[in-house]
């Protein structure tokens, strides 16, 4: 029970993607930028210095630059430490107590921290949008795109993203922007919501949408100390 040890693994190039089924598109005026679960706990369970990490979080740090300078609201998910086995409910028998009550665990990552101005949304299930204030949220901006970052993808991500389908939300996975328990498991979460409901895409591709040209922080080899600090264990 809890959170396997992860091995080390590349993330997807561009072209070992699955097809999509929709063409949709990134639109700045319509999209919101979910920065899903990136907690120290979470990141713990992979190497800090070894990939996935550097490149999943260089990624999400140039995602969420480029939409808060596009005017693209920027939304992060985060568990409660020392959740009850009330509040947990069935996460319970499935992971465990979850993240333990330490500040330093429930923390978002250093590299990825939100900026004034972002939302911090209190996460109690796989979807973001349980129990959450992130419907809510889109509706009021009057937006109807969610793109996901984060961890895990066969897990949250994919939850969030079919719920976000149920809602007539467009949902965008950035593949390399997203990690999980392996390659397996990844390709397999990035193969579904491509077939069932959502876009699958690039960093590169989604930030060109936010009107970036230039390569994301990850796929241009920027330090690992850049990137990792603050990423802390379980």
């Amino acid at each position: 029970m809890g959170l396997p040890r992860i091995p080390r693994y590349p993330l997807p190039a561009a072209e070992e993607l699955p097809a999509n089924r929709v063409a949709w598109t990134v639109d700045p005026a319509r999209a919101v930028l979910l920065v899903h679960d990136l907690q120290n706990h979470f990141l713990g369970a992979y190497d800090a210095g070894a990939a996935p990490v550097p490149e999943l979080l260089g990624n999400v740090a140039a995602l969420a630059d480029a939409a808060r300078a596009a005017g693209v609201p920027v939304v992060y998910s985060a568990q409660l430490g020392g959740q009850s086995p009330a509040e947990r409910g069935l996460q319970q028998d499935f992971w465990g107590p979850g993240i333990p009550d330490d500040p330093r665990a429930t923390a978002i990552a250093d590299a990825v921290a939100p900026a004034p101005g972002d939302t911090v949304l209190t996460k109690w299930k796989y979807s973001a949008f349980v129990r959450t204030e992130l419907e809510r949220l889109l509706r009021e901006q009057g937006r109807d795109q969610l793109v996901i970052t984060g961890v895990y993808a066969h897990i949250g991500v994919q939850a969030t993203a079919c719920d976000a389908w149920m809602r007539d939300v467009q949902a965008f996975v950035v593949a390399d922007a997203v990690a999980d328990f392996g390659p397996e498991e990844h390709r397999g979460a990035l193969a579904w919501v491509a077939g069932r409901c959502g876009m699958v895409d690039t960093a590169r591709a989604v930030l060109g949408a936010l009107g970036v040209t230039a390569e994301p922080a990850g796929a241009a080899g920027g330090s690992d100390a850049d990137v990792l600090e603050g990423v802390g264990g379980k």
